[in-house]
């Protein structure tokens, strides 16, 4: 079986909302009943199928994709001990049950094919009688040289061996097929809150020098992350990264965020504070209105429905008012005698 992820045509960080959603479009595109014409449709359509089911099942897919890292290391260390010192070439072992044993490890294949294993049999003894005709008889010089461990040992190895290269295989493939994608490229993308509510374009520059727009989505919220297909690393030969912009909305202004609600403060004076009061405060959408109880402290909130940031699916965030006790610049000698004398129990 090919790559479960070329099949269904899904990266290879998709979740099983997108695997799901592949499946369905897979399976209606490549149906034998809407390719009657097509002799393959029913294996092809059996092929996507069982790839789907190692896909949706975390714990096949896991064994699946480490079997998958484990086969692409042992390549590079393959490939570093052949530019070291080139080896001697090996018989072939048969590579159509090392590929049967491929798909017995990672799952795909639940009936193995022992046909090929039946068909070499009679070559393997045709072989061995072969060599046994022509084994030559033992001379001084040859009983001299007796065998090799290392010649013993290699082919022992054979079969694990050809099981390796057909893993090799199996990857050189899927990479002419489909490129290998270059790591994406994660930034941080500053923006204030007017920006957030006005949805902007925000310029940001990446480690290249390139500077791109990142459009703020509807309901962004501070630590949101935007993903920007194929604008981030380019190296030759391999499919270019994204960028993930993280939102880092700043509390530097009047307002502060805490998801969709926006907090502000509204000073008040102790008379406003005592008494209530109506007042009208800026809110980044425009204008509202404050109704302050009597006898707020500092540690009331007032929280007007509706006037927070708006969401993605068309709700919104509220607005918080903190209450602030702030006293008038300059002394007044009224409230100071108030005060005196509610301390000093004198009534005026």
């Amino acid at each position: 079986m090919r790559d479960p992820y070329a099949i269904l045509g899904v990266r290879r960080n998709a979740g099983q909302e997108e695997i799901k959603a592949a499946w369905r479009s897979v399976a209606k595109a490549i149906h034998p009943d809407h390719n009657q014409d097509d002799p393959l449709a029913t294996e092809r359509f059996a092929e996507a199928g069982r790839a789907y089911e190692l896909l949706r099942d975390p714990a096949r897919r896991n064994r699946y994709d480490h079997a998958r890292r484990e086969a692409e290391l042992r390549r590079m260390e393959a490939m570093k001990e052949k530019m070291r010192a080139p080896e001697p070439a090996e018989e072939p072992v048969g590579a159509e049950s090392a590929e049967e044993a491929v798909s017995r490890i990672f799952g795909l294949d639940p009936q193995p094919n022992t046909s090929g294993t039946k068909a070499h049999a009679p070559r393997a003894a045709e072989k061995a009688g072969a060599a046994a005709e022509a084994k030559p008889e033992l001379t001084e010089d040859t009983k001299q040289e007796p065998t090799k461990p290392e010649a013993t040992v290699r082919r022992l190895a054979a079969p694990g061996t050809e099981l390796v290269a057909a893993i090799v295989r199996r990857i050189r493939d899927r990479m002419t097929k489909t490129a290998e994608k270059v790591p994406d490229l994660v930034v941080d993308l500053s923006v204030s809150i007017d920006e957030v509510v006005n949805r902007a374009r925000v310029a940001v520059e990446l480690p290249d020098g390139e500077t791109v727009k990142v459009a703020i989505p509807p309901g962004a919220t501070d630590g949101q992350v935007i993903r920007l297909k194929e604008q981030g690393y380019r190296v030759a030969g391999m499919t270019r990264g994204d960028v993930l912009a993280t939102l880092r909305v700043r509390q530097d202004g009047p307002f502060r965020t805490q998801g969709l609600d926006l907090v502000t403060s509204l000073p008040l004076g102790l008379q406003d504070a005592v008494l209530g009061c109506e007042t009208s405060i800026e809110t980044p959408s425009g204008a509202a209105t404050v109704v302050v109880p009597a006898w707020s402290g500092s540690d009331k909130v007032i929280r007007i429905p509706g006037s927070g940031l708006k969401g993605a699916n068309g709700e919104s965030g509220d607005l918080l008012v903190e209450l602030r006790l702030v006293l008038h610049e300059k002394p007044d000698d009224k409230v100071t005698d108030l005060m005196r004398s509610q301390r000093d129990g004198l009534y005026l």
